[in-house]
């Protein structure tokens, strides 16, 4: 596959993962900025490698070999994050744009022995799981901090929005994976939350306590 082929089949599998229903082409020009246009002319490429389902005016969505070959791209891609952050010690507002560029090396065994290097991790620096070598996914038990109640304890798993902003807020809250979040109170006007992470005490907004996933302690 060409570069722009691997990341349209990710943009497919990433927008399938948050709806129930087959993807529009307008949906992936959206994600990826670009003309519909576009998007249906390499629709009809993957198709044609059987790597999607597509018919005009009817969604796309991916064959299983399309599935697992985007799976293999984020694999690659979770796998750069990790390396980035935990061996060159980049901060994890910063590594994506990178692996982006790094996930499109095809050696299949420098990724295994980059995985094996890296102790085998389950999960990237944002929390999101990372697929092992034959497309197997650890599914991880999250919800996101805003569905929590009163008095309620998690730890910081993962986050919804991974750009470079919101990611830096976070640095400046001291909120990071493996952080304590306890709900200690909720404004019943705007949503808003007063919580402890760890020893310290903050309020934030809806908008971030809905990107933010916990595991309910």
């Amino acid at each position: 596959m060409t570069f722009s082929e691997e990341n349209y089949l990710k943009t497919i599998y990433h927008l399938t993962a948050i709806s129930d229903s087959e993807i529009s082409t307008n949906s992936i020009a959206e994600k990826m900025e670009t003309k519909a246009s576009s998007v249906t002319d390499m629709l009809k490429k993957l198709s044609e490698k059987d790597l999607i389902n597509y018919k005009k005016y009817q969604g796309v969505s991916l064959t299983e070999k399309g599935s697992l070959s985007a799976k293999m791209i984020v694999r690659k891609h979770r796998l750069w994050e990790v390396f980035l952050v935990e061996k060159l010690n980049f901060p994890w507002d910063e590594v994506h744009d990178i692996a982006e560029q790094l996930e499109h090396i095809k050696s299949e065994k420098l990724i295994n022995k980059l995985d094996d290097f890296l102790g085998n991790p389950t999960e990237d620096p944002h929390g999101d799981p990372i697929p092992n070598a034959n497309g197997q996914i650890i599914s991880i038990e999250k919800q996101l901090l805003s569905e929590l109640n009163e008095k309620q304890s998690g730890i910081c798993v993962g986050v919804k929005d991974t750009s470079s902003e919101f990611l830096k807020y976070l640095d400046k809250q001291e909120i990071a994976l493996g952080s304590k979040i306890e709900i200690i109170s909720k404004e019943s006007f705007d949503l808003s939350l007063k919580i402890k992470v760890d020893t310290k005490e903050l309020t934030i907004s809806n908008k971030i306590a809905s990107n933010l996933f916990v595991k309910i302690m």
